[in-house]
């Protein structure tokens, strides 16, 4: 009789991806409260998430450790690329989305714990844009449409400014100032 060791295989779910889960919509929802991620400790994440905080420390070290991850899952999703047939309401329909989902509190306040805890490597997040910038393109190349934009027009003309006004506060950033950008992008090509 064969004895298998059951400890030493992940299993999918369980108990440690639930209290990750948790931990991770505790930090969610707590930042989306407060005022930022310096109004949330490890106490209180491990008191909404229902566990002790010894597990926190024990899994992240430290505060600063979980925040980043939190806000590199959250940053780091997949959004829908649209498709309606025309690069520039391809490209506008996008950053409508885009500029809801980063206007929020608690997405600036990723935004924020991510570049502040950057050092000279590429942000994951930043990767996810480009990728789905890059979709957009290459689906107005497929069609045939004349004067594409270079993916490095696109992140310099629509996404920097957008970034830029969410993190520094930079009179803030409305869908309108969104499509005004889109306009200039594809009237540049």
């Amino acid at each position: 009789m064969a004895i298998t060791d059951h400890r030493s295989a992940p299993r999918p779910g369980g108990r440690s991806a639930r209290v990750v889960d948790a931990v991770h919509t505790a930090v969610t929802e707590l930042i989306g409260e407060a005022t930022g991620p310096d109004c949330v400790t490890v106490p209180a994440v491990a008191s909404r998430a229902g566990v002790n905080p010894t597990t926190i420390y024990r899994r992240w070290g430290d505060l600063e450790t979980l925040l980043v991850e939190v806000a590199m899952s959250v940053l780091s999703q997949d959004a829908p690329v649209p498709d309606t047939g025309s690069l520039e309401r391809d490209l506008q329909a996008w950053t409508d989305l885009l500029v809801t989902d980063i206007s929020r509190p608690e997405r600036r306040a990723f935004l924020r714990t991510v570049v502040g805890s950057m050092t000279d490597e590429r942000s994951h997040c930043l990767d996810k844009r480009e990728a789905q910038v890059s979709r957009i393109l290459d689906r107005a190349r497929e069609r045939g449409e004349p004067d594409v934009p270079t993916l490095r027009d696109a992140m310099d003309l629509l996404l920097a400014p957008l970034y830029f006004r969410v993190l520094f506060g930079y009179d803030g950033v409305a869908k309108s100032d969104a499509r005004r950008m889109v306009s200039r992008l594809v009237a540049c090509t």
